[in-house]
């Protein structure tokens, strides 16, 4: 095939998305306004939840969840190992105390039978990463917090955090669904299952608001919805006890700084790409489904490893295309992609270990403790899975994929 530039995740922006951000424009709602509004109430329709509130990015919302539980120093996080940095550094963003778990062997996710060992009284939370879009076992999850209940220690007080602790009188779940809007599993949507969930918007998201992301939580007995809708609102704007919007009405200037908190609202030009995106979102995650269903088959006839994104009672939400070539190692990985490259095939990995970064090396972290986060990374290679591929473009990958790649199974 004649050689083509395959991009591996471009943001795919309509003419729909284009027009209604500059209504938002020509409206002078530029910040935080009524379609940041609208866009949490479908949102929150969508999810199946409450409520839920949008941010100027998931990590913003994963620390902000954290702190909306009380979450920080003296408490402990437990974290996959293999996971994006995000994950991560908003629990230390808080002053809590990162535990990373190594994965299950030939498994993208965290090893569920190891999580018991690693909860102490100190332990508030579990992280878990639902990494391409395929939602975790949180059923598993929910069984070894319920076991370990009575280590559980509850922040003191009257505080939200310490209110929504006590109520739910165990170690907290909290799910990165940075790649997951839209996935569902058992029956139930991302965003849903998880106490507290926060979704990504960045640009190579299957839903982008250019940046972005948002916080969405599960009802809790005792606590209002509200309260807590109301909590995030200060903390994503310094504290400030009315947003713009709500100081339009007649007489409503005057407003209080509650705590000297954060800056990090959702603007109406995000919200008003994510309005339209939501409109397409179903067609773009079908396309998506489409291309997993090609690469699938093609792994599936060379012998090559890939993530499953749909089976009997989960769906994902078909954002990333992990491959992994049996027999090489990170040597011949490296070699790979370079080669695919050159043929104008941009691929990419998804994740190197945690461990292995200068940041969490330097807290002392080594990822020889990860073998298995390390044995899965280091043959993986990441496709290209966007919908402004056309059916050309997917075979022109496939194509060069079997050529490349076929190369090492020999």
């Amino acid at each position: 095939m004649e050689k083509r530039v395959i991009p591996f995740s471009p943001p795919d922006i309509s003419e729909l998305e284009i027009n209604e951000v500059a209504e938002a424009l020509r409206s002078g709602w530029i910040t935080t306004g009524p379609r940041v509004k609208s866009l949490e109430k479908r949102l929150a329709e969508y999810c199946h939840t409450s409520k839920v509130v949008c941010l100027n990015s998931a990590t913003a919302a994963e620390e902000l969840n954290f702190r909306i539980c009380g979450i920080g120093e003296g408490d402990e996080v437990i974290v996959p190992a293999y996971t994006y940095t995000a994950s991560a550094s908003a629990a230390i963003h808080c002053g809590a105390k990162v535990v990373f778990l190594d994965s299950q062997k030939d498994c993208v996710e965290m090893d569920y039978e190891a999580i018991a060992e690693k909860i102490n009284e100190k332990t508030k939370a579990i992280v878990a990463v639902d990494l391409g879009g395929i939602i975790c076992d949180y059923e598993k999850l929910y069984e070894v917090v319920e076991k370990k209940r009575a280590l559980f220690r509850a922040k003191e007080g009257n505080s939200l955090g310490a209110r929504i602790q006590q109520a739910l009188n165990r170690v907290l779940i909290f799910s990165d669904a940075a790649h997951a809007l839209g996935a569902s599993r058992n029956g139930k949507m991302a965003g849903s299952i998880a106490d507290f969930t926060d979704f990504s918007f960045h640009a190579v998201k299957n839903f982008t608001t250019a940046e972005g992301g948002a916080s969405t939580w599960r009802n809790i007995p005792s606590v209002s919805n509200e309260e807590i809708y109301h909590q995030f609102q200060l903390y994503s704007l310094h504290g400030q006890s009315k947003d713009a919007l709500a100081k339009t009405q007649v007489g409503a200037w005057e407003y209080d700084i509650i705590g000297p908190w954060y800056k990090c609202n959702m603007t109406d030009i995000m919200a008003a790409i994510g309005l339209r995106q939501l409109d397409r979102y179903d067609g773009m995650w079908k396309r998506r489904g489409e291309i997993v269903g090609k690469y699938d088959a093609m792994c599936d006839e060379m012998g090559v490893k890939h993530l499953v994104h749909s089976g009997e009672n989960f769906q994902s939400s078909n954002h990333l295309y992990l491959s992994r070539v049996p027999g090489i190692g990170d040597r011949e990985r490296r070699e790979i992609i370079v080669k695919l490259a050159e043929r104008g095939v941009n691929c990419n990995v998804h994740y190197k270990p945690l461990p292995m970064m200068t940041a969490y090396k330097e807290l002392g972290w080594d990822i020889k403790d990860f073998p298995n986060a390390y044995g899965y990374y280091e043959n993986l290679i990441t496709l290209p899975l966007h919908t402004l591929l056309s059916d050309d473009d997917v075979d022109y990958v496939i194509e060069n994929y079997r050529e490349v790649v076929g190369e090492y199974l020999k």
